[in-house]
């Protein structure tokens, strides 16, 4: 084995550290002991709700704590092919919501609304629930909220501008679980993909207070030079919704059960282990990507030992082009074609935790210095692929896509950088 094969095998033993820390089981196991269940009333049922990329791993967990719910129902995304026993599964569409979406967040909201004030719920969220329980308000269609959705990607927005504006129109987003279900009470337990874990964001937070306010919506939208092409009846419901008194967040209990940070960290253990100097320079890589790689550049220089470094984040790319890539391929592709001409030998992955890179079948990418010399060799153009937004065929050309399936949960992106004397 080379020494160039050898970083790129440790560089994938720690993208599935950063995964197995983020297993969605364990997480609910820490978040059951962290914050008990209070005792089911006499007469009341236990109701489980799971929503987002790991909501079978983590309702077969609470499962396995609450063996005898009287409701046991888990939404997940259409790549994620886990069995469940004892529970209704529903996939639906993501990143673009989809009818099957549709039709588990009415299933949801039939749930929770007939809940009573001495049921309990239990809501187990994670990362893509956003997508996946798409429940427009009266007036506004499936249509309209994928096309504002599409337009919010295409803006190049982080998640949380972007939950800012889905809140505002669902149902369920912001608090509306909440709210749908009360007077019953929620006790959610949630697994965070959003960087600096802030629980309104976490799949738009159906059991929290929302981010902002229909007014800063508009603000956002217009901003963003989107609000002229967001779909009439957003526009229209978002002008109404501006002078509206919002409802009160019932009481709900909500604790945070995994996160980046602790991905991260296990990444820099496992790196240790196989004889690399760790160092964790930035868990909360996010912004523009162009801006990510070069802020990941500046790190290039050569060390005097093996050497490990970690960034944890998400970032964003404005699309300009047709082709097809996410940001984890993005960021890959321009740290091969940008870094500097070390005497050491490099490896850099950056992945998504899921499993899934935008609208592809890859993770991410994961390249070193002979990444572009292989894309030529392929017949491809890295330059004129990368102006169309096309990472993921300069990727596939090099051989240097990270290929992994559904990893049944989500807490952002890793990226590492494997420095070799």
């Amino acid at each position: 084995m080379t020494q160039v094969e050898d970083l790129r095998t440790k560089a994938r033993f720690l993208f599935d550290a950063a995964v197995a820390a983020a297993d969605p089981a364990r997480a609910v196991q820490r978040g059951f002991a962290q914050s008990p269940l209070p005792p089911q009333q006499p007469g009341g049922r236990t109701i489980l709700i799971a929503v987002g990329k790991a909501a079978p791993a983590m309702l077969g967990e609470a499962l396995k704590a609450i063996p005898d719910a009287d409701v046991a129902l888990a939404v997940t995304h259409h790549e994620n092919d886990a069995t469940l026993q004892g529970a209704e599964l529903l996939r639906a569409g993501h990143p673009v919501p989809d009818e099957a979406g549709a039709r588990a967040a009415q299933r949801v909201i039939d749930v929770v609304s007939k809940a009573t004030e001495k049921d309990r719920i239990v809501a187990l969220i994670s990362g893509g629930g956003s997508a996946l329980l798409p429940a427009p308000p009266p007036g506004v269609s499936l249509t309209d909220k994928a096309r504002l959705n599409d337009l919010l990607l295409s803006a190049g927005l982080d998640i949380v501008q972007m939950n800012l504006v889905r809140q505002q129109v669902s149902l369920l987003k912001g608090g509306g679980l909440a709210r749908l279900a009360a007077p019953a009470p929620v006790y959610a337990y949630l697994l965070s993909d959003v960087i600096g874990d802030d629980l309104r964001a976490i799949a738009s937070g159906p059991t929290v207070s929302p981010i902002g306010t229909a007014e800063d919506a508009v603000k956002l939208l217009k901003s963003s030079d989107i609000w002229d092409a967001t779909p009439a009846s957003i526009r229209s419901h978002l002008e109404q919704a501006r002078h509206a008194v919002p409802d009160r967040l019932p009481p709900t209990q909500n604790t945070l059960v995994g996160s980046n940070r602790l991905s991260l960290e296990a990444m820099a253990k496992e790196a240790h282990q196989n004889g690399l100097t760790p160092r964790i320079v930035n868990d909360s890589l996010t912004g523009d990507v162009s801006d990510a790689a070069r802020h990941v550049l500046t790190e290039m220089t050569a060390k005097g030992e093996p050497t490990a470094l970690l960034f944890g984040g998400e970032t964003t790319v404005k699309l300009t082009g047709t082709g097809r890539g996410g940001r984890n391929q993005e960021l890959a592709l321009r740290i091969a074609m940008a870094a500097p001409a070390l005497a050491d030998q490099w490896v850099f992955l950056s992945g998504g935790t899921d499993g899934r890179d935008g609208p592809t079948d890859a993770a991410g990418g994961l390249v070193d210095r002979g990444t572009l010399p292989r894309i030529k060799a392929a017949g491809a153009d890295a330059e004129a692929l990368l102006a169309n937004n096309d990472s993921h065929a300069a990727l596939a050309a090099g051989g240097d896509l990270l290929m992994t399936r559904a990893t049944g949960t989500n807490v952002a992106d890793v990226q590492v950088l494997l420095i070799a004397p």
